[in-house]
């Protein structure tokens, strides 16, 4: 049986010379960053080194580069730290958005009082910009946007320097979380001027269990962890070496071979979607996730032409196959609920019909993709 890995936005492989780096830094580079002794301070010089370099890729000053777990973690801290220490009262976002940004502004709301206000989507989940300039004119209080760059679900791009541009013109902070962008697309941050972005390493082929913040120099945040005074006093905790190794591996390698791998990436996508139609007649793509010019390379979300019954045996039969993908979020994983990205956008029928997200990377082939449609064909006959 092939085993064919489509489930990428979920995460990603690790590249090889990702791992070589971490078992170099895993047996020879052992020491604790904090301790003040040789095997320490050279542990500490290749976090500041990771620290440079990184920022350099984003146009970034090392100090607004914040070592993380990951998306979640970074996320989590933005939001509750400008609740707490920027005066934010208002938290503009979308109903698609992540549920580390959702189920946190949630929390906020409940612990802190503040005020959660939804922008309008349109038919494909894309933010009304009209609305989101109504909803920052609305009152005078502190607010913080937070849309997603591009919709982990979905693959929608948000206009992200539209959204920037009304923000700074009503003296709102803007978050956005970049976890399925940073490694995939380029990134200036002295041109996007967003406040604050976030990154996971094991979307863009690194480690899991470390990502990063990028937050605005001289902003105010305080620490939300305490105990140490790592990461410059803004996140206590001793700091993962061998996984920060492995983060700048695979961001550094991400941006050297971008262009390449988007390319090759994109003809995947547009095969896979040609190829498809071809085979199933009826099928949709649900957002924008079916138009190259308006989503990610890295993924489609379809609604396939079946009915319930085959619906509820679709995934099952898929892995059976060999064939990885999913629903939505792996972060969802055995809710029943389904995805809240497409209940907002698709009606009750449409949503009756399976949607199943495929996700691409530089390791997926066009004859992996043909397995998939045939097997897909197949199952439709049956």
């Amino acid at each position: 049986m092939q085993k064919i890995y489509l489930d990428n936005a979920a995460t990603t492989k690790v590249r090889a010379s990702v791992i070589e780096k971490m078992q170099i830094a895993l047996a020879e580079s052992y020491g604790n960053p904090s301790s003040t002794h040789t095997f320490g301070r050279s542990a500490k010089t290749a976090i500041e080194k990771t620290r440079k370099i990184i920022a350099k890729l984003i146009n970034a000053h090392p100090s607004e580069i914040i070592f993380t777990s990951g998306g979640t973690e970074a996320d989590n801290m933005i939001l509750r730290c400008a609740v707490r220490d920027l005066g934010v009262r208002t938290i503009i976002t979308s109903k698609i958005e992540h549920h580390a940004v959702l189920h946190t502004v949630e929390d906020l709301e409940k612990e802190h009082g503040i005020s959660i206000e939804y922008v309008a989507l349109d038919e494909f989940g894309n933010p009304d910009l009209e609305n989101l300039e109504f909803l920052l004119k609305k009152d005078d209080s502190k607010k913080l946007v937070s849309l997603m760059h591009i919709n982990n679900e979905i693959g929608n791009v948000l206009d992200i320097d539209a959204v920037s541009h009304l923000c700074g013109e009503n003296g709102a902070l803007f978050h956005s979380d970049t976890v399925q962008s940073l490694g995939h697309f380029a990134f200036d941050v002295q041109k996007i001027k967003a406040d604050f972005l976030t990154a996971a390493a094991h979307k863009f082929h690194g480690p899991k269990g470390v990502g990063f913040a990028y937050i605005k120099r001289n902003i105010g945040l305080k620490a939300l962890l305490s105990g140490g005074s790592q990461e410059r006093g803004f996140r206590a905790g001793t700091e993962p070496f061998h996984n920060i190794i492995g983060l700048e591996e695979a961001f550094v390698k991400a941006y050297e071979n971008l262009d390449e791998e988007r390319a090759y990436i994109l003809d995947l996508k547009s095969y896979f979607i040609k190829n498809l139609q071809k085979a199933l007649p009826g099928v949709e793509f649900n957002g924008h996730s079916g138009n190259l010019e308006k989503s990610t390379y890295t993924l489609v979300n379809v609604r396939l032409p079946f009915d319930q019954k085959k619906s509820l045996m679709l995934l099952f039969q898929l892995d059976i196959k060999g064939i990885a993908c999913s629903k939505g979020s792996a972060c969802q994983s055995g809710s029943d609920l389904g995805s809240h990205v497409l209940t907002q956008i698709l009606n009750a029928e449409e949503m009756k019909k399976p949607s199943i997200r495929f996700s691409f990377s530089k390791y997926t082939t066009k004859q992996e993709l043909d397995y998939v449609i045939n097997e897909l064909k197949i199952f439709s006959e049956n």
